[in-house]
């Protein structure tokens, strides 16, 4: 089985995201303005077609990884799965009992929040099995550094068209951007243990 280039799946996974935030910032808008049915849901639905990508991207990085690795996304997915499901049936059961107000803009967040779990809960994982994330640069950049450059070409957009946007849109991309800096700042400290520990170990 010939094993998914990290190089190429960085390449697709970065070009998805940005066609994700295109849609959201050009396309998706444009779903309240416009009446008829099927041009709606066309339009409402258009960001959701690049992270299905997205998701087809990472079941084909598992799929060809080894065991080692395809333990750590298993632990992480799991993870991720318990903790929105339980944040999920806590905020429906407040909404249900009008505690707390919420409508369906909230489902949007779902999707967002399990990636952060399972990246956060898979760094960790990889950690104790004396792995590291940020081992596979095969393109040459490090991958902290495509992280990086992503939450601020998303900030640099939040900021440029923050009078353009409602609060939804702002959030979101004030969200992804956070989560992009939280990831590439995780995957730094990573790199930089990894390249001390050699150091520590011949002493």
């Amino acid at each position: 089985m010939s094993r998914f280039p990290y190089r190429q799946y960085q390449r697709h996974l970065m070009l998805a995201m940005t066609v994700y935030v295109g849609c959201m910032l050009l396309v998706w808008p444009m779903a309240r303005t416009v009446d008829t049915l099927p041009l709606k849901l066309l339009l409402a639905l258009a960001p959701v077609v690049p992270m299905l990508y997205v998701i087809g991207l990472m079941a084909r990085r598992i799929r060809d990884s080894d065991e080692l690795e395809q333990r750590t996304h298993l632990v992480a997915l799991g993870v991720a799965t318990v903790v929105v499901g339980a944040l999920s049936l806590v905020g429906g059961f407040l909404a249900s009992a009008q505690v707390v107000p919420l409508d369906g803009s909230i489902l949007i967040w779902v999707f967002p929040l399990m990636m952060f779990c399972y990246g956060a809960t898979r760094w960790w994982v990889a950690r104790r099995y004396g792995a590291t994330l940020s081992c596979n640069d095969e393109s040459g950049v490090p991958t902290y550094l495509r992280f990086l450059l992503m939450a601020i070409v998303l900030a640099a957009i939040a900021v440029g068209c923050w009078r353009s946007l409602d609060d939804a849109g702002r959030g979101l991309l004030c969200g992804m951007s956070g989560g992009f800096a939280v990831l590439a700042m995780m995957l730094g400290i990573s790199r930089r243990r990894a390249r001390r520990q050699p150091a520590g170990e011949g002493q």
